[in-house]
């Protein structure tokens, strides 16, 4: 596992840029503002938590956590990695894949369909659990991807309640100079929050999640076809030609010459 260099630098790079702007510009510390903060951050984490449940909030937390320290998967790796799984199944049978078992360990959906085959579960079933398991999977990323989605909607709409708060109260003080400033200060750091959190966060990490969402579909769409085909056992070939159905052109192989 390392680190998403491409998703930390970028969401690192746009907050650089826009505190670099800040301080350029005089006093950073106009731009911090406890309640506006209160308003933004917790008006968009608890209107979040309405819309799901904690519990899809604690699962979201983890896959954006994994979204950011991600296992780089090459298709073309996984595709000739399982040819050798199903080479090896064809030459020597299927108990001797209990060897690969330890470094599959790693490939949860793989090393659980592997271990099926070992067991002499039927083909069929093999299949049909591993995609049950595939799409819980989907869904989860679905989900994930839909309260990132709806905290980037939220945050803006909490900035603008956080301004008509902040315009409430300096409309209601006119005759008190003093508090106009503050009132003021709400008003526009709610909005500038919403849409920092919303365009440099929340939508970005959606993004890339549903990058990470095709390619490990991919995968696991490979690892069932690979689990169901050693099953089968059927001649390696065929799965070479299976695989290459749903690799891109680019990353198409050639494991028999």
């Amino acid at each position: 596992m390392s680190l998403d260099i491409a998703t930390v630098i970028g969401i690192a790079a746009a907050l650089l840029l826009v505190a670099s702007a800040i301080v350029l510009g005089g006093r950073p510390s106009a731009f911090l503002d406890l309640p506006a903060i209160l308003i933004v951050g917790g008006g968009t984490f608890g209107v979040t938590v309405a819309c799901f449940s904690i519990h899809d909030m604690l699962v979201a937390f983890r896959v954006v956590g994994q979204t950011v320290f991600r296992v780089a998967q090459d298709p073309m790796d996984i595709a000739r990695h399982l040819m050798q799984l199903s080479d090896a199944a064809r030459r020597k049978g299927h108990l001797t894949l209990q060897d690969y078992l330890p470094d599959l360990m790693n490939d949860g959906l793989l090393y659980r369909g592997i271990t099926m085959v070992v067991d002499g579960i039927d083909a069929a079933e093999v299949e049909r659990i591993m995609q049950s398991e595939l799409e819980t999977l989907t869904e989860r990323h679905i989900r994930t991807v839909s309260i990132l989605r709806k905290a980037a909607e939220i945050s803006p709409a909490m900035g603008l309640i956080g301004t008509l708060v902040g315009l409430v109260q300096m409309l209601g003080n006119l005759e008190d100079p003093s508090t106009i400033g503050p009132s003021m200060a709400v008003a526009l750091l709610t909005t500038f929050y919403g849409a920092v959190l919303a365009n440099l966060v929340f939508t970005p990490l959606a993004s890339k999640l549903e990058r990470n969402a095709m390619e490990d579909a991919l995968a696991s769409e490979m690892h069932v076809m690979a689990a169901g085909s050693i099953a089968r056992q059927e001649n390696p070939r065929r799965l070479e030609m299976l695989l290459n159905t749903v690799l891109p052109p680019e990353n198409k192989i050639v494991y028999f010459q």
